[in-house]
């Protein structure tokens, strides 16, 4: 599989309420390296792109990528470009990787306002180089800048940074890096999910070394989400065992909710539900369960308690003012 190293520059309404519904961040630039299975360089990617959207430039834009509209309208338009780029992509499989996970998304509104033909109807496997790098060399849980990871990698920097080439380069370089000495950080896949699954035959389901993650389809609301049950199901993802749950799910801020259950086998599992909302206003959810020891369990249980004290003070201070 070919590895398409993607990188792209965006502008926005200059004063931030001038906001183009469908296209908050207009695509200006695109940027790609293609790599083949073991991080050779296989072709490079760069094309400007003329604006239609936003024609004024955002000055933190134009500070940062150091570019003018004169010199964009030598760009062409975005579909032109678009189409170009999936026919150098090629017709052999590849993967998408960006560095973080927001180019994707905003690759994917600017195709929709465009009427073009989606990349995918479902979510799209890419590889977030700025997670693994993380993974291969440090803690998996920091993200560092670009640039502060080409430093630690001890790359040499050849070109300036904050253009969708250089940094789809830089990206590339580290990527190669990853590829040749920590192969094995490579299937920790990440999706994007602009386009959610369609269906509950379509949801992802996918396990790693340490963890399971699963991604719903599309809900009304939080109480048809909580009410579907293969959301709120517990599972052994090593015997694929249905849990039963030593605790009732519970929150603490109402964003996150987690539950625990007992393998007889593998012992205690975590799992954690983060419900987002999808670009209909509407929610879905990721959960993710993980194996856990004695010693985290008990955490989870004192969380657990807590969680029910905040629960009863809210009820007890809503009651209160409703009687005065």
């Amino acid at each position: 599989m070919n590895h398409i190293v993607l990188d792209l520059e965006w502008n926005q309404s200059t004063n931030g309420r001038a906001e183009v519904p469908g296209i908050p961040f207009e695509i200006i630039e695109i940027g790609a390296i293609k790599l083949d299975g073991d991080g050779e360089i296989l072709g490079e990617f760069s094309r400007l792109i003329r604006p239609a959207v936003y024609l004024e430039m955002h000055q933190i834009t134009s500070r940062l990528i150091h570019l003018q509209m004169q010199e964009l309208e030598r760009g062409e338009p975005f579909p032109k470009v678009m189409e170009a780029f999936l026919d150098w992509c090629g017709g052999e499989e590849y993967r998408f990787c960006t560095w973080g996970s927001l180019d994707l998304t905003e690759l994917q509104r600017n195709i929709r306002y465009y009427n073009m033909t989606p990349l995918s109807d479902g979510p799209i496997a890419f590889l977030d180089v700025q997670k693994l790098f993380s993974l291969a060399y440090e803690d998996g849980k920091s993200r560092r800048s670009l640039e502060n990871a080409v430093d630690l990698a001890g790359l040499e920097k050849d070109i300036p940074f904050h253009r969708a080439f250089s940094d789809a380069y830089y990206t590339a370089k580290l990527l190669a890096g990853i590829i040749r000495e920590h192969r094995e950080v490579l299937q920790r896949v990440s999706f994007d999910v602009f386009h959610l699954p369609a269906c509950r035959e379509k949801e992802i389901r996918i396990q790693f070394d340490s963890y399971a993650k699963y991604i719903s389809r599309e809900f009304a609301d939080k109480t048809e989400a909580f009410a579907d049950r293969e959301v709120v199901s517990s599972k052994c993802y090593l015997c694929r065992r249905n849990l039963k749950k030593k605790m009732k799910w519970f929150t603490l801020n109402g964003k996150n909710y987690y539950c625990l259950a007992y393998c007889e086998k593998h012992g205690y599992f975590k799992s954690k539900i983060r419900l987002k909302k999808s670009e209909n206003d509407r929610v879905f959810v990721v959960k993710t369960t993980r194996r856990i020891t004695g010693e985290e369990a008990e955490v989870l249980k004192q969380q657990s308690e807590k969680a029910k004290e905040l629960h009863h003070r809210r009820n007890r201070s809503r009651r209160k003012a409703q009687k005065s």
